[in-house]
């Protein structure tokens, strides 16, 4: 099966250091096995995009050699298809619409003794999953145990993951409905995602490790929509001096391309990837990143 990869950044502004080492890490991957590599600008958050931030990423992904191999896609384009996605899962009473704020989900959750943790959602209980009972519709959820007790899921859900091995998830437990149309109107990532990846033919997925959680649901969605199920890599975060993720709420400045080589040289140091050659050019330095990276990098499943 022919390899296609992508990197999909979300345009809240423009690429950090640790936003290269992932894309290298995508890139890297797509040519060390001989694939594609793709890019997807995931603006279906928009009012989290900053204007002019997609043109920036990729002009700072060119200077980095780093050019895709098709056309960008762009999320905010492609509403019809995630409609389209929705519908065949309420066509098939896999999704229901969800009258419950936020607050309300947290105040449940109270009332249970769970206490949400810090930058993940509470789990849903399902309280609208038998009717709104007065309420009005806010967003749309998966009925997550219907799909895996239609489907024959197992649970918990296992999948492998190139770098990190074996994975599972209880998804229904650990997650619950989880949202597909946000109450705003936007689409939500997980559904997005899902429906993209299918459209761009994506084989493989090398991303940060912080979307490690959110693999199992995706899947569970490949699933539901009748959509083939990609290979999973994630890689090691770069962190700030706060131990947290490097991200731009967390105080990441602007990723300097003005000598792309040594900004490609820090990325690939942050990947376990040797020096380049003295003197090398920016293809050069990608070329022996890919030949490197063959050489530590699991294999691809085929």
């Amino acid at each position: 099966m022919p390899y296609i990869g992508r990197f999909a950044p979300s345009p809240t502004g423009p690429l950090h250091a640790g936003s290269l080492v992932a894309a290298l890490a995508s890139w890297l991957d797509a040519r060390a096995h001989g694939g594609q590599w793709l890019v997807r600008i995931e603006d279906v958050d928009t009012p989290r995009c900053i204007p002019g931030a997609d043109p920036l990423i990729l002009q700072q992904l060119a200077t980095c050699g780093l050019i895709p191999d098709a056309p960008v896609m762009w999320q905010s384009q492609r509403s019809d298809a995630y409609q389209t996605a929705l519908d065949t899962l309420i066509a098939k009473d896999w999704a229901y619409p969800c009258g419950c704020s936020r607050k309300e989900i947290e105040d449940a959750q109270a009332l249970m003794g769970r206490t949400r943790e810090r930058h993940i959602a509470a789990v849903y209980l399902g309280t609208c999953r038998h009717g709104l009972n007065g309420k009005t519709a806010r967003a749309w959820r998966l009925n997550v145990q219907r799909v895996i007790e239609d489907l024959k899921l197992a649970t918990p859900l296992a999948w492998h993951d190139r770098l990190l091995g074996p994975q599972e998830q209880d998804v229904a437990k650990d997650v619950g409905d989880f949202v597909l149309r946000r109450a705003d109107g936007l689409w939500a990532y997980q559904l997005a995602v899902v429906v993209d990846d299918a459209a761009q033919g994506t084989t493989h997925i090398v991303r940060g490790a912080d979307l490690t959680d959110n693999t199992a649901r995706q899947i569970v969605l490949q699933h539901a929509l009748d959509l083939p199920t990609p290979s999973y890599m994630h890689t090691p975060l770069v962190l700030g001096e706060n131990g947290e993720k490097l991200s731009k709420q967390n105080g990441a400045t602007v990723l300097d391309v003005s000598q792309p080589l040594l900004a490609l040289q820090n990325a690939a140091h942050a990947l376990g990837l040797p020096k380049f050659s003295d003197g090398a050019s920016i293809e050069q330095a990608l070329t022996e990143c890919a030949k490197a990276w063959k050489e530590i990098s699991s294999p691809v499943p085929r």
